[in-house]
């Protein structure tokens, strides 16, 4: 590796013909690595001028979408190469710009734009990375989710909506992949921890018609859970109760047990009085059942042990977990049978499933 990092190798590899492939290759790679906070800025741009949903309508010119966007045409025209270049949307021979396929699936992704804008905290608190990793950020994002640091923090109604209207745009896909993954066939009762205005627990029980469930999370989140539960087709079979699981015992009577994207806002002592206190509340034979984004352990990957690593770092509590890590965690607490489930999006969410089993 010394001989790699010695420019007069990378001079002689990038000419080499047996070599100048694999350095172009990782030229490439890096620099992608170098430009990649100004793509996000760009989408950043395109999402608060709502590029992509104007030319949901059709093709339209750098000096139609400039007008609308209050700018000269020249910087439109940059921004408008920059997606092109992106494969967010495509140019013609015209000039006009259209829609490409990577762009119509932005727009059709529930929350992703929502959390686009939210990142404008996220790079404020990376703005010096170094001193966020040594802890001497007082960051933004600790605020937004104040929850993680207990219930008494996140009273405040209009706080916890914020965050939780936040949570339940972007939890339509999370159910939509967990449900996917695994199978509530024989579950009769789930119990959905922390599950906000209950997006987990309607999809479960509109995809398993026997299946009711009870969704538990702080009670500043009551009312507007409520008002989802009323207008779900599924509402019969749906309850809310409000409480916190730090502080509070679990509803009873549930044969499974969700925590949706819930321990990794977490550190270890409270996910593990957490988990404990699921296990005491299963009746024997009993699930749980994890779903979140998850680190890949031995093996990183970008999604857990980058996006994710950071954000749960900015928020000053919780971090991303690998699925043996989780694993262990429960194992500690009495749970068996535990399975991990391949994920179809890996950047979304990974399945745990565990048992209490019978002694």
């Amino acid at each position: 590796m010394r001989l790699v990092a010695k420019p007069g190798f990378q001079r002689w590899a990038s000419a080499f013909p047996l070599t100048r492939n694999t350095a172009a290759k990782d030229g490439a790679e890096l620099f992608d690595i170098v430009q990649g906070f100004v793509k996000s800025q760009v989408l950043f741009a395109l999402v608060e001028l709502r590029i992509l949903h104007r030319l949901m309508e059709g093709g339209l010119t750098a000096d139609d979408l400039a007008r609308v966007s209050m700018m000269t045409t020249d910087r439109m025209e940059r921004l408008l190469m920059a997606a092109t270049a992106m494969k967010l949307i495509k140019r013609d021979r015209k000039g006009r710009f259209s829609l490409a396929r990577k762009g119509a699936a932005m727009v059709g992704v529930p929350g992703l734009e929502d959390m686009i804008r939210h990142h404008a905290a996220f790079y404020r608190d990376l703005n010096d990375p170094v001193a966020l990793l040594r802890g001497e950020v007082d960051t933004e994002l600790a605020a937004f989710w104040p929850y993680v640091f207990g219930a008494d923090n996140a009273t405040d109604t209009e706080t916890s909506n914020r965050y939780s209207d936040l949570m339940a745009r972007s939890q339509e896909i999370v159910a939509a992949d967990t449900l996917a993954t695994v199978n509530l066939n024989q579950t009769k009762h789930l119990l959905d921890v922390g599950g906000g205005y209950g997006v987990f627990a309607e999809s479960a029980a509109l995809k398993h018609p026997n299946l009711n469930a009870t969704v538990f999370d702080l009670p500043a989140v009551e009312v507007n859970a409520q008002q989802r539960i009323a207008a779900s087709q599924a509402k019969d079979r749906l309850t809310f109760v409000p409480g916190s699981f730090r502080d509070d015992a679990l509803p009873s009577g549930a044969d499974t047990i969700s925590l949706i994207r819930v321990l990794y806002d977490h550190e270890d002592q409270t996910v593990s009085a957490l988990l404990s206190k699921v296990f005491d509340t299963l009746p024997e034979g009993g699930r749980l059942l994890v779903s979140e984004p998850m680190s890949g352990g031995a093996t990183p990957e970008i999604a857990g042990d980058v996006y994710f690593s950071f954000y749960c770092l900015a928020m000053q509590t919780g971090t991303v977990r690998s699925a043996k890590r989780i694993a262990n965690l429960c194992k500690d607490v009495g749970f068996t049978g535990i399975q991990t489930f391949r994920s179809r999006r890996p950047f979304v969410t990974t399945v745990l499933m565990a048992s209490k089993s019978a002694n």
